[in-house]
């Protein structure tokens, strides 16, 4: 049985030298094994070793002290939204219309609009070279997004590396990753089938080493569990480590991030409700509600934030989609059902009365997500600077009223009124 445990104590430690850490990480042993079913033709290959010399912690370059930064001590430094324009030439560092929501009682905070990585760095939303991605990132940061949110398998780590390129040591860039899948060992990618995971202490804080490393920094703001199913979460080792690590200072918030795809419902409640968790991210927005109200009414209840991501459905609720909208071949979105191309673009047209002069239907589609307060932020699929420039203004646009928050709930509750998509058969000839 899991032993609950206060997360509100978990916010305030004092400073720990590397040295004096009790979770220093060391030389380790992580499995050389790619393919879990290995296991069941040589159930010695788990125990064959691999020795590697990972990165020391302390010597990163962008800290002259070898003692790790609490989140305590960054909340003095890292969340201001003061805008100064010294740092940009065109436009000044923080939008003082950005605003910034905790992450639960971690004391890091984000900024309502972040950015998830995954669309600059796995070549599955199109494809940027690291100068068209680093660009995208800058732009952002100079619209008043602090919040950059990546995994160490996005682009086998380079989504960490991007980040190091954007924003080297900034400690005002506020860092999610994620870990648990094996990328060090080999391993043949057949389309999007899961990669094995790996939930040891030791491979875990090796895959923490190589984060920081290609990161460039001595700690992650926001440390996720990537895609973990129930074994992870009961793992109380693991968590165990986890909670060391945040009073060591080395990471300063923990998450769960659910996936694959929607859903997840067992996996996110239970660790909602048992594990000292500051925030989960899952997959929620106004035309698929469902796990996410159930999330967010425990969150409520357990001092847990919520961080949401594929907010548009897609861009489904950027409202631009019309039945003759194609997608190049490369890009996720192609191999949708068409139901959800047909029927989305009807239900989008039931909620355009969100569309305002002064607010757009993708704006609409964030501020409906920011009516609730355990919403930390919400991380849309971002492909180009029009979208950046218009997603990170959201917080100067009129917030949902309770009434047209109560209306999307009907309307989502009749399917928006919307008759199942049925494909036509295709006409068959004799010959």
């Amino acid at each position: 049985m899991a032993v609950k445990v206060n997360k509100a104590r978990q916010h305030d430690r004092a400073p720990k030298r590397l040295d004096s850490c009790p979770l220093r990480l060391r030389r380790i042993t992580v499995s050389a094994v790619a393919d879990a079913s290995v296991f069941d033709q040589d159930p010695a290959a788990r125990e064959r070793p691999v020795h590697i010399e990972p990165l020391q912690i302390g010597q990163q370059p962008h800290r002259n002290s070898s003692c790790f930064d609490t989140h305590a001590s960054r909340r003095r430094t890292i969340h201001s939204t003061k805008v100064d324009a010294s740092r940009s030439t065109t436009y000044p560092r923080y939008s003082p219309s950005m605003k910034q929501r905790a992450l639960g009682s971690s004391g890091v905070n984000v900024s309502e609009v972040g950015f998830g990585v995954w669309t600059v760095a796995t070549g599955w939303w199109g494809e940027y070279s690291d100068d068209e991605a680093v660009a995208l990132l800058r732009h952002a940061r100079d619209r008043g997004i602090n919040f950059y949110d990546t995994a160490d398998t996005y682009g086998e780590g380079r989504g960490e590396t991007l980040l190091e390129k954007a924003f080297g040591a900034d400690s005002d860039v506020v860092i999610g990753t994620k870990f648990g899948y094996d990328i060090y060992s080999p391993w043949e990618r057949k389309g999007h089938v899961e990669r094995p995971h790996d939930w040891t202490p030791a491979f875990v804080k090796y895959a923490l080493e190589q984060s920081l490393r290609r990161l460039g920094r001595d700690h992650i703001d926001f440390y996720q569990l990537h895609n973990p199913r129930l074994d992870a979460l009961q793992d109380d080792a693991l968590f165990e480590m986890l909670d060391g690590l945040v009073q060591a200072g080395t990471i300063g918030s923990i998450g769960v991030a659910l996936g694959p795809a929607i859903g997840w419902r067992t996996e996110g409640l239970w660790a909602i409700e048992n594990r000292p968790i500051h925030a989960i991210q899952v997959i929620h927005n106004l035309l698929e509600q469902q796990p996410g109200r159930d999330f967010i009414a425990s969150a409520k209840n357990n001092d847990t934030s919520i961080v949401v991501r594929v907010p548009h459905s897609s861009g489904m609720l950027e409202g631009k989609y019309t039945l003759e909208t194609v997608f190049d071949e490369n890009d996720h979105r192609r191999h949708r059902p068409k139901s959800w191309l047909v029927e989305g673009v009807q239900k989008v047209e039931q909620v355009r009365f969100l569309e305002l002069e002064d607010r757009t239907m993708g704006q609409a589609a964030i501020q409906w997500l920011l009516h609730e307060n355990v919403v930390a932020s919400v991380l849309p699929n971002i492909y180009n600077a029009e979208q950046i420039d218009e997603f990170a203004a959201t917080s100067e646009t009129p917030p949902l009223t309770d009434e047209e928050f109560r209306t999307v709930e009907d309307l989502w509750e009749d399917d928006f009124g919307v008759a199942p998509y049925v494909e036509e058969p295709s006409a068959v000839t004799a010959d």
